[in-house]
């Protein structure tokens, strides 16, 4: 297979949007990428084919609204942010498959959200972004990942749980879009060596499967 990770770049941020908006459409507010690259408690990561390419387009902006719009004008006002809310967000020549989001907080990381446009789906592109964010995950010295998950969404339990998660918490009416109750769910000591051999096992298995060998995120 031709797909690898790195870290995601601010010519990603068309492609990353245009997967949310199809992943998470209902997700409100929408998620301002182009403003997440210049958090500092997040890392966001992609997964790129390297044998596809995309034309250059512009995609509208994420609409700033209530208190995002007044915090966007008072950021704009001190000169903080470098991005216009007017600007339109440009995709990068090389192909985005999907993308995955983490908040770095003390030993903790969070995973903000992790998803795959639909025509790259069944190609093992969800667990290789899991792989790899937990990975950097552990690099960044985290000791723990957290996530929260829709009550309905077996499938990516599933998968989580293949990865050691496991549930500890539920947040009522977590989703703005349907009050859909979110699993929290979590998994600790990913730098022990036995969850560490774990995972390198799942990177085996994956890679017999895929065909995937590198797993260490590009920068």
């Amino acid at each position: 297979m031709s797909y690898y990770v790195r870290m995601m770049r601010h010519e990603d941020v068309g492609q990353v949007t245009e997967i949310d908006r199809r992943v998470f459409p209902g997700m409100l507010p929408p998620v301002n990428y182009r403003r997440e690259l210049e958090n500092r408690l997040a890392r966001y990561i992609v997964v790129c084919d390297k044998s596809r390419t995309v034309e250059v387009t512009e995609v509208p902006p994420v609409p700033e609204t209530g208190l995002f719009e007044l915090t966007a004008k008072v950021m704009r006002l001190f000169n903080h942010d470098r991005f216009s809310g007017n600007e339109r967000l440009t995709s990068g020549k090389e192909y985005v498959a999907g993308f995955a989001g983490l908040w770095i907080v003390a030993d903790e990381a969070h995973l903000i959200n992790i998803a795959v446009g639909e025509e790259d789906r069944r190609l093992g592109i969800g667990d290789l972004l899991l792989i790899s964010v937990i990975d950097l995950a552990t690099e960044l010295n985290a000791k723990i990942v957290t996530l929260e998950v829709r009550v309905s969404n077996l499938i990516a339990q599933c998968l989580y749980r293949k990865f050691g998660f496991v549930q500890v918490g539920l947040r009522r009416a977590y989703y703005t879009d349907n009050r859909e109750d979110g699993v929290l769910m979590t998994v600790e000591k990913i730098d022990s060596v036995s969850f560490q051999v774990r995972l390198q096992q799942l990177k085996l298995e994956h890679s017999r499967k895929w065909g995937i060998a590198l797993y260490e995120v590009v920068r």
